[in-house]
Formats: C-alpha cells, structure tokens, sequence
C-alpha cells in the first residue's frame, strides 16, 4: 500500500497513460497504490493515473453537499474560510467556481493561521476578495446577465395587448358577447307587448341584460397594465353588477312561485304581484354587496403590486387585492345569492308550462355555480397573469351561461316560433 504522500506526488507530477504503457512493455512492474485519505479532484482522472485507487470520494462531493445545504438555508452570498499555509487554495477556488454555477457568489475569502490558539480572531487576516466572485447585489427590478458581470432590468409581465395573444382573444370575445346582449336586448324591447317577453316580469330581463352588458365590459378592466384605479374597480365592480344579476334571477324564481301561488281564487298572493316586490328584493340584496365594497375598499383597498420574488429575472406586475377578507367576502356573497337562486329555481322548475322559465333559471344558476367553483382552485394555484386570465374567463363563461340559458330559448321562439309567442301557448 503506497501512503497518501504518493498519491499526493501523483497529483502533482502527471504520468501520462502511455508511459504506463511503456513501463509495462519495458517489464518495468507497475503496482496499484491505494489511498484512504486523498481527495484531490484529479486523481479521478483514470487515464491519468490508471494504478491509483482511492477509498475515499474527491472533494467535489463535499462541495455538492455544502451547496445543497446553502440552498437549503437560501443563502447565496457567503464568505470561505481557508488555511493560511495555502494548502486550501485550490479547494477554495474550486468551491468558489461550483457556487458561482449555482448562483452563489463569494464575497471573500479568509486565511485563518492559529485558530485553536488563545487570541485566534486577532491573526485571521482577509485575503330574466477575488475579481471574478465579487458580488454586488442587484436592485429588485434588476437581475443579473449571462456572465454575472452587471445587473439588466428584468422583463415585466402583465396582460398585455401587444405581446399577449389571449388579450385579443378575451377583448374580441367580450366585444362580440356585449354586442349579442345588446342585440338580444333591442329584440326583447322591439317585442316587448308579446307575451314571452311579458312574462315573468319583463322590466327584470332588461335589468338583468344591461347587467350581463356590464359583466362583459367589466373584463377591459383585468386587460392591459394594471393601475390603483383599476384594482380597485375589478373585483368590486364584478361584484356588484354580478350581485344585480343573480338577484334579478332570484326575484324572478320568487315570482314565479308567487305566480303559481297567486293563480288560485282568493289567494293572498295576489297583493304581492307587481313590480314592488322583485325591485324590493333587487335593491336590498345589491346594496349588501355594495356595503361590503365600500368597507372593502375604504378599509384596505386593493393596489397595484409589483412581485419582483415569485420568479427569477421578471417582476410581475399586478393587483393586490389589500384585504383577502374583503375579496372573498365578494365572491362569497355573490355565491350565496347563486346557490340560493339555483335552490329556489329548482324547486320551481316543475311548476306548469306558463312558468317554465324557472327550468332556464336553474340551468344558469348551475353553470354560474360550477364556473366559479371550479375558479377557486384555478386562481389560487396560479400566479401573475395567468391567475388574471382565470379570472377573466370565469367572468366570460359565467356571463355567457347566464345569457345563454335565459335568453337565447326566447330568442328562438321569438325570431323562428312565432306561432308558439302567443298567450295560448304560454297559458
């Protein structure tokens, strides 16, 4: 068995493979040396030196597991502490140059001389700081380039509408939907003394039209560079506009069971016919919205953020909704109003064909219900614009499933049955 200090000399003196070979022609016996103590990275070289064997890994295996453990702690601006005989040198350089791969960079490096002596910190010496690790922390809306010599702005993301496809495709789809709602509105009121359109309240479908209207011009507000005004106008404005639709949709269930109820003589039910009651109900539910917007924003109101952390080399411009509280109160008491439409729908639905719309009120309740229901986890596990263009969507497909399972059976009648549009087909 050879010592270490041969092992060493090999490290030192290269003996190329071929005078290995020529050793062995010549008869020139060449025996294995075996180390249990040499670490030095290129005695791994077999070629190099084909008889060396060692019982212990190179230093470079020390250097992966103190690098995994900088990561673990997330410390990525370290200084190295190295013998003062020089005997570390190498060591610390290649350690220096495997964490400046993995983004760690060296501020110094320390020779240490008599470090179990008495008074050992004095003698470290800093060597209806080496040049080439150096490091100087970038700002936050910085990143460092390629070669980690200078700090380069890093890119800004939000829902553009000139680098992002989507936003033409969510601007043109919002576009085409409001322009359909406000064709089909033009129709209910050119139609208005016919009886599908008298029923169940007509006043009701053309609020709740211009609400779906609104819901559609209330995506502009998610598209393009986000700014307070806007935050602060998204979800709220959602909201509320989507609080007046599902209460109109809930005041019409209501009446169509006052409706059903009112049809037999003497009923009581009478005197709650009109428009009194479904404006009452309308006007009540939406101002609990409106209460929990105004106390939302007057409190902790939603602002722009710049996420500079979420991800390497870009800052994520969006809003940040101030009190998570007061947006999930929204979305909760918007969803409240949904599940008890669709429940009162529902119960209705089997009421004579005269108030059948109840059947349509319980498929769009369903589909506003499922579209945010299935949002939730969607918005939640995602981040920067493409959490923005979930919600965006939801705003899209529920808007859509309200209109088109409400509206577009009476626009079928209207335009293609007329024979049907008659008060012996709806009675």
């Amino acid at each position: 068995m050879a010592i270490d200090g041969e092992a060493r000399a090999l490290a030192t003196v290269k003996v190329p493979i071929a005078w290995v070979q020529e050793f062995k022609y010549l008869g020139v016996r060449v025996s294995p040396r075996i180390s249990y103590r040499a670490t030095d990275p290129r005695l791994s070289d077999g070629k190099m030196y084909p008889t060396l064997f060692r019982m212990t890994p190179d230093d470079r295996v020390h250097y992966t597991a103190l690098i995994k453990l900088l990561q673990h702690f997330g410390w990525n601006w370290v200084g190295i502490l190295t013998a003062w005989d020089g005997s570390g040198d190498e060591e610390a350089q290649e350690l220096s140059k495997m964490m400046s791969q993995h983004g760690i960079c060296t501020e110094y490096i320390l020779k240490i001389q008599d470090v179990f002596k008495k008074d050992n910190f004095q003698n470290i010496i800093i060597n209806y700081i080496l040049d080439s690790e150096n490091c100087m922390k970038c700002p936050d809306e910085e990143w460092p380039n390629k070669k980690k010599d200078r700090c380069v702005t890093k890119l800004v993301e939000f829902l553009s509408y000139t680098d992002d496809t989507i936003v033409i495709v969510f601007s043109a789809v919002s576009i085409l939907c409001c322009l359909l709602t406000g064709l089909i509105l033009g129709i209910f009121i050119h139609y208005q003394d016919t009886p599908i359109v008298k029923a169940n309240n007509r006043n009701l479908s053309y609020l709740l039209l211009v609400s779906i209207m609104l819901s559609f011009l209330c995506v502009f507000l998610f598209l393009g560079h986000p700014v307070d005004v806007t935050c602060m106008l998204r979800v709220s404005s959602f909201g509320v506009i989507f609080s007046v639709a599902v209460s109109s949709l809930l005041a019409k269930s209501i009446m169509v069971c006052i409706a059903f109820k009112a049809t037999k003589p003497g009923s009581p039910w009478r005197k709650w016919m009109g428009a009194k009651l479904p404006n009452f109900i309308i006007c009540v539910l939406s101002l609990v919205q409106v209460l929990i917007c105004v106390t939302w924003l007057s409190i902790s109101p939603p602002f722009q953020d710049r996420d500079t952390h979420s991800y390497q080399g870009k800052v994520i411009i969006q809003c940040n909704e101030g009190s998570v509280i007061g947006f999930y109160s929204v979305l909760g008491y918007m969803g409240l109003l949904a599940a008890v439409s669709f429940i009162i729908a529902f119960l209705a639905r089997t009421l004579p064909d005269s108030f059948n719309e109840a059947k349509f009120i319980t498929f769009s309740m369903l589909v506003f219900c499922s579209v945010w229901i299935a949002m939730i986890p969607a918005y939640l596990s995602t981040r920067g614009k493409y959490m923005v263009a979930v919600e965006v969507f939801a705003l899209i497909a529920s808007s859509s499933g309200l209109l088109g399972c409400i509206f577009f059976p009476k626009c079928y009648i209207i335009l293609f049955r007329p024979d049907l549009n008659t008060k012996t087909c709806i009675h």
